[in-house]
């Protein structure tokens, strides 16, 4: 087992891979940067270390800097988190030739992965569907045209090397396609350093269904059950849970037993999520995350394990012992972003006063505390409501509890939309489709 970890990150999930160290009685060091200085795990951990301004680009994508802060301070190891450079094959590779190990899968696997055109071909190439497309790059406005009339409108571009919700646009006519195979281009190149740009079959409403997995070094691997991230704004997920409701076994049971399969075959560690989507009863691969997703905590709180600690251990070589699990009962997490619940938009300032919400079932995933101040540099998610039930309406009445409790003053917060969600009729009906925000009645 490792001594020491580095932690490459910051916020909620710093904060939760610091703990799960503490629970390994492995030591800690917190990289941070000048904007940073106060976040909690910077002031819990062992060592910090500052490596850069404020700027992302100056301190947490900063590979040079992050290797130096594990150099002078003797780290063994080295954990990405989610988001920065959590799924950049690059920092994975020169953290290894360093000589320190990297929490995550081999950098092969994250590059394979990163590029979804190859992703696509290796799932096919494993028996996982995929929906109808290029399956490879496109490249030219003609190649695209005659793709998309053989599909039918509407189809969606995406960037190969894209995430985040950036880099895909939904075409509905073939006036409007070469515009946007260019506008596409152009946004792939700015954000991801490669135009590289494929077509698909665009869902017009789908559910955005995943499989959690966890794989070792010595030839296992395990299926978590599935995840609902269906409700999103900007593809991105705002409320997500376990198991994916209203999804008979029968019908998830052998999506998740290929992704074990392909992971095996693939010689796949670490942790990992396929995501698909769903509609008319059928899947269709849409990518794999090669890190720890956002969502992980509605698993763990099913499963009864800790997937932080799980992945620490798969990296240090040790055998997986997870035995035969069964999940129990039903989990949700609505994320808290700093963010007006009505415009989006950032709301960055100091925390006045906070209040966790407490009690059976309820679990609290922040960085926040009264007096902290909430910088505008990085992404708005400040903090993770979870609450588990023996059934999903006991889970959503728990959390609705949970969020009249919660108090954050000082900021505008998601909250209040997280609210409105729950207490849709199209939620507790299971009425999960990716485009849910759009069809919401305004609030009143």
């Amino acid at each position: 087992m490792f001594e020491k970890i580095l932690i490459a990150n910051r916020g909620e999930i710093a904060l939760r891979i610091l703990r799960a160290c503490k629970e390994l009685d492995i030591r800690t060091v917190a990289v941070y940067s000048t904007a940073d200085r106060d976040l909690m795990h910077v002031l819990m951990a062992d060592e910090a270390v500052c490596i850069g301004p404020a700027t992302a680009q100056d301190s947490y994508l900063n590979t040079a800097a992050i290797i130096s802060a594990a150099e002078i301070t003797d780290a063994d190891a080295i954990h990405p988190g989610y988001g920065f450079l959590s799924e950049n094959a690059d920092f994975a590779e020169a953290i290894e030739k360093s000589g320190f190990k990297f929490i995550g899968p081999d950098p092969a696997s994250i590059a394979k992965m990163g590029n979804k055109i190859t992703a696509l071909e290796m799932m096919r190439s494993v028996g996982i569907p995929i929906l109808p497309g290029s399956h490879g790059s496109v490249e030219s406005a003609a190649e695209a045209e005659k793709i998309a009339n053989a599909m039918g409108y509407p189809v969606l571009l995406k960037a190969a090397a894209g995430g985040g919700g950036r880099g895909m646009r939904v075409v509905y006519s073939q006036a409007d396609l070469a515009v946007a195979l260019q506008l596409t281009r152009r946004e792939a190149g700015a954000a991801f350093g490669s135009e590289e740009v494929y077509i698909e079959k665009f869902l017009e409403r789908p559910r955005h269904i995943e499989v959690q997995i966890i794989a070792d070094t010595h030839g296992q691997a395990f299926a978590l059950g599935t995840r609902d991230c269906s409700i999103q704004r900007r593809h991105q997920k705002i409320v997500e849970e376990a198991p994916a409701p209203f999804l008979e076994e029968k019908i998830t049971q052998p999506i998740e037993r290929a992704c074990t399969e392909a992971c095996k075959k693939l010689k796949y560690y670490g942790v990992g999520t396929f995501e698909f989507l769903y509609q008319d009863e059928k899947f269709y691969f849409m990518e794999m995350n090669t890190r720890i997703q956002v969502e992980h905590p509605v698993t763990e709180m099913i499963f009864g394990i800790d997937l932080i600690k799980e992945q620490i251990r798969v990296a240090a070589g040790e055998k997986l012992s997870l035995g035969k699990l069964s999940p129990r009962g039903h989990s949700i997490e609505c994320r808290i972003n700093a963010e007006n619940p009505e415009t989006l938009l950032p709301s960055p300032g100091q925390v006045t006063h906070f209040h966790a919400p407490g009690g059976f079932g309820v679990r609290t995933d922040s960085h926040l505390y009264s007096g902290y101040t909430v910088p505008p540099y990085y992404d708005p998610l400040v903090g993770k409501i979870i609450c588990w039930g023996i059934t999903r309406d006991e889970a959503i009445h728990r959390m609705l509890n949970a969020l009249n409790e919660v108090v954050i003053d000082g900021i505008s917060t998601t909250i209040p939309l997280c609210r409105r969600i729950l207490q849709d009729p199209r939620f507790a009906a299971g009425k999960l489709q990716t485009d849910f925000l759009q069809h919401m009645p305004p609030q009143t």
